[in-house]
């Protein structure tokens, strides 16, 4: 993680940046963190090269960092390629960024190399919960934001920085559910869930499937709590997914141009309850606030 941090500093400073702006964006980018020193975000910097080492950068973070130590150990980046976990969050980024800058491009938004340059930049930032921006992706077609917002809760690693449900979350899902789907057809066959050359048990299928459950029930509640505060649907949705993420930037009046600054104190409490809930994967926090664990 410091390796990758000094790595991140030096390009970034070596891009064009100040000393202390690659030095606060170094702590942003790597972690995910994406915090940035200037209001217009990276869109500060206009600069394409610039936008090209965070990339690179928030795609390494978006990984898992015990994975990227074990090449480091073996000496060999195959091992990252071998894990379907991370091909699934790369392929996520990258092809989210692709469709993305298709869109920008068919609709006339931008030409076709400003297309990709916005495209990917905003698409790998939102969705690895990193939470920069280089333009107002709200003023996109209405089927960008909205892609982005749900990409940034499936597109990290489990232990990676980002936060979200986890790319191994999501695969599991899959395939239990196309292994329900084989039953349907045949019911006698015998087919376990497996993530590469594991299979994964009953107990962990279950888990996840108890973690989807939270997950959605407490941005639906957390998010019928906003409206009644008085925020319109689309902020108050968007505002807690973002901040169950810890992506940032949500929808209509907490936009990637706009700040939390405008909800009153109670909405922010509301939003910093969703931050801790889903930095702390949710389900350990609330397992604390049960009588039985208590009772133990």
């Amino acid at each position: 993680f410091v390796t990758l941090r000094l790595a991140c500093f030096l390009s970034s400073w070596g891009g064009g940046m100040t000393p202390m702006d690659a030095l606060m964006h170094m702590y942003a980018t790597v972690s995910l963190g994406g915090l940035s020193s200037h209001d217009a975000s990276f869109g500060y910097f206009d600069s394409a090269l610039l936008e090209g080492i965070a990339m690179v950068f928030m795609l390494i973070g978006s990984g898992s960092f015990a994975l990227y130590f074990v090449a480091m150990r073996k000496n060999s980046l195959r091992i990252c390629w071998r894990d379907i976990e991370w091909r699934a969050t790369m392929l996520a980024l990258l092809g989210g960024g692709l469709i993305v800058s298709l869109v920008l491009w068919v609709q006339g938004e931008h030409s076709p190399l400003d297309a990709v340059r916005h495209g990917f930049f905003n698409t790998i930032s939102v969705g690895s919960t990193t939470g920069f921006a280089s333009q107002d992706f709200l003023l996109w077609p209405a089927f960008a934001p909205l892609f982005l917002l749900m990409l940034s809760g499936v597109a990290t690693s489990a232990g990676s920085a980002g936060c979200g449900i986890k790319m191994v979350r999501v695969l599991i899902l899959l395939k239990q559910a196309r292994r329900e789907m084989t039953r349907l057809a045949h019911p006698r066959a015998v087919q376990p869930v497996t993530l590469g050359a594991t299979i994964v048990e009953h107990r962990g299928i279950f888990a996840v499937l108890a973690f989807m459950l939270v997950y959605g029930g407490t941005i639906v509640v957390l998010g019928m709590v906003m409206v009644l505060s008085g925020l319109d649907p689309v902020t108050a949705l968007s505002a807690v997914i973002a901040s169950v993420n810890c992506m940032g930037p949500g929808l209509g009046s907490v936009g990637p141009a706009a700040h939390y600054g405008v909800l009153t104190e109670f909405q922010v409490w509301v939003c910093s309850i969703a931050m801790v809930l889903g930095r702390l994967e949710m389900l350990s926090l609330i397992a604390l606030l049960t009588a039985s664990f208590w009772r133990h």
